[in-house]
C-alpha cells in the first residue's frame, strides 16, 4: 500500500508546479523520447528532483531508525545528533574553496558525517557508550558545525548564493548526474541496513540484555551507526540539511507496523520517500512561482512533532 501511495504521490509531484502540466503531457513525458516544451520540464527538471526526494527521504528515514535503535532514544535522528551538520560543514568547505568537484559532494558529506560521528562517540564514551551522552554530544556538535558552515559562506561573500539555499535543504538544482551518483550510494547503504535488521532488534533490548546474549553491543553499535552516517551524510551532500525526516518517520512506522526492524526498516524507507516528496511538492507549489526549500518545510512540519514527543516523554 505504501509503495502505491508513493507512486501516486510521485506522479502528482511531477504534474504540479509553477508550469501547468496536462495528464497527456505527463504520460508523454514518462514514456516517450521527446524532450520538447513541457515534456522537457518533466524529464529534465521535475523527474530527477522527484527521484532525489525519494532517495533522500528513504536514506534519512532509515538512518533515523538505525540511530534510534543504537541510541535507544526516540528523539535521535541524523539532524539532532549532529551528523547532518558535520556532513554539511565539510561539503560547504569544498563547495566554497574547491568548487570544481561538485560530483564528489556525497563523498565529502560522508567524510564530514564520519568525522563528526567519531568525535561524538569519543566525547560520549565512558566505560561504554551512553545513549544520553551521545545525544548531548551530538547536540553540541550540531550547534558548533552549523555555525561554522554559516561562517564559511558569509565570509566568502556567499550568504545569498545557491550554497546558502542548499544549506537550508533545497532540491531546486539537482539533475540526472546527482541521481546517478546518489542512487549508487543509496543502494549500498539500503542493502547494508536491511541486513542489520536482526542486529537492531537485539540492540533495542539494551546493552546489558545484549551482552547477556553474548552480543558485542559496542562493536555492533559502531557498525549500525556507520551505516546510518553513510546514508544520512551522502544524502546531505546532495540535498543539503533536511531535518526531522529521521525523527518523524520511525515513530509513524512503529505505530503502524510494530518494532521488528526486519519490517520497520523497509516500511520506514517507503514512508520517508512519501513524506519528502510531499514536502518538496508543497515547497514548490504553496507560493508559486516562488519556492520554499524542502528543509524549511520539514522544519515547520517536524518541530511541532518534536515538541509532542518531548511532552509525551514527560508523562
Amino acid at each position: 500500500i505504501s509503495l502505491i501511495v508513493l507512486l501516486i504521490t510521485a506522479l502528482v509531484s511531477l504534474k504540479l508546479g509553477s508550469v501547468n502540466i496536462t495528464f497527456k503531457e505527463l504520460i508523454t513525458g514518462l514514456f516517450s523520447g521527446s524532450s520538447e516544451g513541457n515534456i522537457g520540464i518533466i524529464k529534465d527538471l521535475r523527474m530527477p528532483r522527484v527521484i532525489i526526494a525519494v532517495l533522500v527521504g528513504t536514506n534519512l528515514a532509515i538512518a533515523g531508525v538505525l540511530l534510534q535503535s543504537v541510541i535507544r532514544n526516540p528523539l535521535a535522528d541524523p539532524y539532532i545528533t549532529g551528523i547532518s551538520s558535520g556532513a554539511c560543514a565539510v561539503t560547504v568547505f569544498f563547495m566554497v574553496f574547491v568548487p570544481g568537484v561538485t560530483n564528489l559532494r556525497p563523498i565529502f558529506g560522508f567524510l564530514g558525517g564520519l568525522i563528526c560521528c567519531v568525535i561524538i562517540y569519543l566525547m560520549a564514551y565512558k566505560n561504554g557508550l551512553s545513549p544520553i551522552r551521545i545525544v548531548l554530544a551530538g547536540a553540541a556538535c550540531n550547534a558548533l558545525l552549523g555555525g561554522i558552515s554559516s561562517m564559511i559562506t558569509v565570509s566568502a561573500g556567499l550568504g545569498s548564493s545557491n550554497i546558502q539555499k542548499w544549506m537550508m535543504g533545497s532540491l531546486a538544482t539537482v539533475n540526472w548526474s546527482n541521481v546517478h551518483i546518489l542512487l549508487i550510494y543509496s543502494v549500498i547503504g539500503i542493502i547494508a541496513a536491511l541486513l542489520l535488521g536482526k542486529v537492531c532488534n537485539i540492540l533495542a533490548l539494551g546493552t546489558k540484555n545484549a551482552r547477556s546474549l553474548g552480543f558485542n553491543s559496542d562493536l555492533y553499535m559502531i557498525i549500525v551507526t556507520a551505516v546510518a552516517v553513510f546514508l544520512a551524510s551522502t544524502s546531505t551532500g546532495v540535498g543539503g540539511v533536511i531535518s526531522f525526516v529521521g525523527l518523524i518517520v520511525p515513530h509513524i512506522a512503529r505505530f503502524i507496523i510494530g518494532s521488528n526492524h526486519n519490517y520497520l526498516i523497509p516500511f520506514s524507507a517507503a514512508l520517508g520517500s512519501i513524506l519528502l516528496v510531499l514536502a518538496d511538492t508543497l515547497g514548490r507549489t504553496m507560493f508559486k512561482p516562488y519556492e520554499i526549500p524542502v528543509g524549511l518545510v520539514m522544519s515547520v512540519i517536524g518541530a511541532p512533532f518534536f515538541i509532542y514527543l518531548l511532552k509525551r516523554r514527560k508523562r
